[in-house]
């Protein structure tokens, strides 16, 4: 027997949203009409971990930094899409083993075209 799902089953979940969305306007305004406003040249610098700033702050630093931090998001990324795939492998059979091992093999491909390139080598 299939049931067809109407407007009012997703009734608690738009009531959530809109609980949800109403306390964070909620608090946000209510902290900026009741919290101090106490604008000191202190409080308005940027803030750098606590360290004080010197110089300028637009000085070229190595590309490396951004490669790492784009190859880190690209192999977390796999992660999240293993996951449902190792929830659910017994369901998809044996085609999804073949397509979580071709997805796999691509990534590796990308991982040692990145070798290669030498692009993880801090020293030069």
């Amino acid at each position: 027997m299939n049931q067809a799902s109407s407007p009012i089953d997703y009734l608690p979940i738009v009531l959530m949203f809109l609980v949800a969305a109403g306390f964070v306007v909620t608090t946000m305004v209510a902290s900026h009409l009741l919290g101090p406003k106490r604008n000191t040249k202190i409080k308005l610098d940027s803030f750098e971990c606590g360290i004080e700033t010197h110089g300028n702050a637009r000085l070229p630093f190595s590309i490396k930094y951004f490669l790492v931090a784009i190859l880190f998001v690209l192999f977390d990324i796999e992660v999240i899409f293993m996951y449902p795939w190792a929830v659910n492998f017994r369901e998809l059979g044996m085609l999804g083993v073949v397509e979580v091992f071709s997805f796999i093999a691509l990534l590796l491909v990308g991982f040692y075209y990145m070798i290669s390139k030498k692009a993880l080598k801090w020293e030069e």
